[in-house]
């Protein structure tokens, strides 16, 4: 008689903390300046549909809870599973790599798959650059619609791997590719994150601390930006879940696990203007809207100001935007189909609905210079958002960005083991990656310390001890990343003057 049930261990490794269930931005937490943990709901999704189909489950998520490779090893061990399900990003690869082999060197009958973005149709030369010898299976795509599909269809029905989409599997020592290329499935088919399995009080709202869940609400992106990997892993398409679907999955959260925070995950929240208003008054009809709060993701355009009115009233206190760059050339050559005009419009509709801003920028594109990074100096100050973020650019696998880096010599060898806070290429054309790096610090370092800006956080501090205790906590981060690990390069003053007051 054939087993039908398996175990099934499903983590994050131990490491710093990484966004390893954002397939586009995996970035590393702990180097930010105001980005907290979001839940493991790649590891929900794959526990929810790994239990309908009878399985046992053990999900954990080390980096976050702060545990070791003892800890790891010794669950591993007690529960002693039939297969592992393991969340990579680009960033920590070689390290997840090594703590894999290092696991299963004891028992290599356990079957090994790999979740992450880097592994949508790898060519042969990235894969020939890792060391995956006990590695059986890679997920590139939509792991949540795959996982359980391949795990019985290895144990029970091999013959059958090369049905299943956005996978990657050894047959004969070699590298098999299934199609990478198909976005068929509804949103509203997956089951829910398992947050039962999930210690839920560790991914918290930034300002309060207090628990939040990340809700997926859409997948897809029309947009075409260079440096992004939404329209590769999840096509350009836009997948929207039904408002009805997404206000289940609220109401589960409030109801069985009391959390009153969400983050609603997609690119392109604002796209469909009727689909948010549907949304909003589902959430403000049923009464949600005084009991929970929320935020997400826009694009600059197309919004419209009647949407963020009712954004607003449905319980939303924060709008994010990836407004890039301040330079109209960098803007255009990033294909993000906005203009500088529609990025300051954005910001101001924002604050006329008394929304909260975060605010995302992109430094270090092969064609930029001094004058590019002051153009986006110029806007950071101009748009004056709650937090900001600085990413560098990182020619990832699989983006229009990788092969223009190629192509202009920029990479110096793999962008693997690399993430936007350690950029790995070169530099630009024109400015080296320590100067970039060095204007980041600063602008950070400026920004924040501005006497109008550090007085709006202490009025708002004085009004809650848990936003006190927060931005104090984010405060020291800050300090800590951009004040401490380097001495300024003072020659830089010279191409880009930092005297905050004159900063705008």
């Amino acid at each position: 008689m054939i087993d039908k049930q398996k175990k099934i261990m499903l983590f994050y490794p131990p490491s710093k903390l990484y966004q390893r269930g954002e397939d586009r931005s995996q970035g590393n937490v702990e180097d930010s300046s105001a980005t907290s943990m979001r839940a493991p709901n790649d590891l929900g999704y794959a526990s929810s549909t790994l239990k309908e189909k009878g399985h046992r489950v053990l999900l954990k998520d080390y980096q976050s809870e702060n545990l070791d490779f003892k800890k790891l090893e010794l669950d591993f061990n007690q529960f002693s599973p039939d297969a592992i399900f393991v969340s990579i990003t680009n960033a920590t690869i070689y390290n997840d790599l090594e703590i894999i082999e290092k696991l299963i060197e004891k028992d290599k009958s356990v079957t090994v798959i790999l979740k992450g973005a880097l592994f949508f149709d790898p060519n042969d030369l990235m894969l020939n650059l890792l060391p995956l010898d006990n590695i059986n299976y890679l997920i590139g795509g939509e792991s949540d619609f795959i996982v359980a599909e391949l795990i019985n269809t290895h144990f029970f029905n091999p013959e059958n791997l090369d049905k299943i989409r956005g996978i990657s599997y050894k047959k004969n020592n070699k590298w098999i590719k299934t199609d990478f290329t198909s976005w068929e499935k509804e949103l509203d088919d997956l089951v829910l994150p398992d947050r039962a399995e999930i210690k839920n009080s560790l991914y918290v709202r930034p300002d309060t601390g207090e628990p939040q869940a990340t809700v997926i609400t859409s997948r897809g992106c029309p947009s075409k930006c260079v440096f992004c990997l939404t329209p590769t892993i999840s096509g350009t398409k836009l997948r929207l879940r039904s408002p009805e679907n997404i206000h289940k999955e609220i109401l589960e959260c409030y109801n069985k696990h009391n959390i009153k925070n969400f983050f609603f995950r997609s690119d392109t929240f604002t796209i469909d203007r009727r689909w948010v208003e549907k949304l909003c008054n589902l959430i403000i009809e049923s009464n949600l809207h005084k009991k929970i709060s929320w935020v997400a993701n826009s694009r600059v355009k197309p919004l419209q100001q009647e949407t963020l009115y009712i954004m607003k009233e449905a319980g939303c206190w924060l709008v994010a935007f990836g407004y890039e760059s301040g330079s109209p050339e960098t803007l255009e050559k990033i294909k993000k189909g906005c203009t500088l005009e529609d990025n300051l419009i954005a910001a101001e509709f924002a604050k006329k609905s008394g929304l909260k801003t975060f605010g995302f920028f992109l430094v270090g594109l092969p064609w930029e210079n001094y004058s590019h990074l002051n153009d986006t100096k110029k806007l950071i100050y101009q748009i004056d958002s709650d937090f900001i973020e600085i990413h560098l650019a990182v020619p990832y696998y699989g983006t229009p960005l990788y092969h223009l880096a190629k192509e202009e010599g920029l990479i110096k060898d793999s962008v693997l083991g690399k993430d936007y806070f350690n950029a790995p290429t070169i530099g630009t054309k024109y400015l080296t990656m320590d100067e970039i790096e060095e204007f980041k610090r600063k602008i950070l370092l400026y920004y924040h310390s501005r006497p109008t800006y550090v007085l709006k956080r202490v009025l708002e501090a004085t009004r809650n001890y848990k936003v006190f205790a927060n931005y104090s906590k984010y405060g020291f981060r800050l300090l800590k990343n951009n004040l401490m690990k380097k001495k300024y390069d003072q020659s830089l003053d010279k191409h880009m003057p930092f005297d905050k007051n004159k900063a705008a």
